[in-house]
This record gives structure tokens, C-alpha cells and sequence, in this order.
């Protein structure tokens, strides 16, 4: 097993416990619990979908040009 990994896999735990002790802390002395912030991708609406095809088409239709044209 690759200590190293190992180590980081406990710092990770440890990290995820503190916060779990300090979100049972605040309960006990609030009782509410803090809200969760909302991580990773936004998501995109149809229109927004769209729009970013098109200019990806647009690129890479450029990119093909460019590149039959000799200019690597």
C-alpha cells in the first residue's frame, strides 16, 4: 500500500470530521444546522445549450479551415 496515499486519505477523513464536529457544535449551541453550499456545475438551460453547439461548430469548423489551409 503507497503510504503516502494512505496519508492523504486520513488528512481527507480528518478534514471531513472537523467539519462534522463543528456543524454539531453550532447545532447543539443553535439548533439549526449550517446550510450545505452548493458545489460543481451549473447547469445549462436549452437555450444556453444552443448557443455554445453553435459556437463550438463555428470553432471548430475555423480549426478544420485553418488547418486544410496548411497553417497547423
Amino acid at each position: 500500500m503507497d503510504l503516502n496515499k494512505a496519508i492523504r486519505e486520513l488528512h481527507a477523513e480528518l478534514t471531513k470530521l472537523n467539519q462534522l464536529i463543528a456543524a454539531l457544535e453550532q447545532f447543539e449551541s443553535t439548533g439549526t444546522l449550517p446550510v450545505p453550499t452548493q458545489r460543481g456545475r451549473k447547469s445549462m438551460g436549452e437555450q444556453e445549450r444552443q448557443e455554445v453547439s453553435e459556437r463550438m461548430k463555428r470553432y471548430w469548423a475555423s480549426r478544420r479551415k485553418r488547418r486544410a489551409a496548411g497553417k497547423a
